[in-house]
């Protein structure tokens, strides 16, 4: 997406308006893109995805606790875990066609980026991050919120806010009497923008591998991969 008339009908979608047009250029600017375009005077989407992913904490942390006023802390967070994890935001971002939006460079779209999970959830968190300072947190709230409103109601049906690491070791220690172990195998990106990749391993086998902003969030994804390896009929008891 390179020109204004774009960035309007994108805009359109979202029934959204921005005073400063550059900051929504930002948001859909992926790095791979500026890799390709040294020449271009833009700015990658990193540092917004920063601030989004801040600002989508705060809404989901304090819309949850006005909403369920007995609910003990800890189903407070992982049902806060649920909303903002990657796959949820991705689904976001789908929905709010991002994946078409964005610019990327040719080798990242060539290789499915449209679509990637990882490239979406960044992109709805700069999003949320542009929107915060052109637009204010009240605009950032009403635009989220519905998204948050139907996403819980399948996370609360599903109970899929349960803790992926926690389900995991209980069939880990049901099925092959092992205790899942958690390894760090790569650290990227600059220091305000940081991702991990860690990979669980049972026994000798590496059952998954995520990717986080933090170590436990990237556990918490391999976790969750391993968990829908066994579900999709992984071998239970690996060699």
């Amino acid at each position: 997406m390179d020109s204004p008339t774009d960035l309007a009908l994108f805009q359109q979608q979202l029934k959204l308006a921005f005073r400063d047009q550059s900051l929504l250029q930002r948001a859909l600017t992926h790095r791979s893109y500026l890799n390709e375009h040294p020449d271009k005077a833009l700015e990658d989407n990193e540092r917004l995805e920063f601030l989004g992913d801040a600002v989508l904490d705060f809404i989901a942390g304090d819309w949850l606790y006005n909403r369920f006023p007995e609910m003990h802390e800890g189903r407070l967070t992982r049902l806060r875990a649920a909303l903002v994890r990657t796959e949820t935001l991705a689904d976001f971002g789908q929905q709010c066609q991002l994946g078409q939006a964005l610019c990327l460079g040719r080798g990242e779209e060539d290789s499915g980026g449209r679509h990637r999970q990882a490239n979406l959830c960044r992109g709805f968190e700069a999003l949320i991050g542009a929107i915060y300072l052109d637009l204010g947190m009240d605009v950032v709230r009403d635009f989220v919120l519905p998204f948050f409103e139907a996403a819980l109601r399948v996370i609360l049906a599903s109970d899929a806010d349960k803790d992926a690491k926690s389900l995991l070791q209980e069939w880990s220690q049901a099925t092959l009497n092992l205790t899942p172990s958690y390894r760090t195998v790569a650290a990227a990106g600059p220091d305000h923008a940081k991702e991990f990749t860690v990979e669980v391993v049972i026994g000798e086998r590496v059952y998954g591998q995520g990717r986080g902003r933090s170590k436990q969030a990237a556990a918490q994804e391999a976790a969750q991969a391993a968990l829908e390896d066994v579900q999709d009929g992984f071998p239970a008891n690996p060699l």
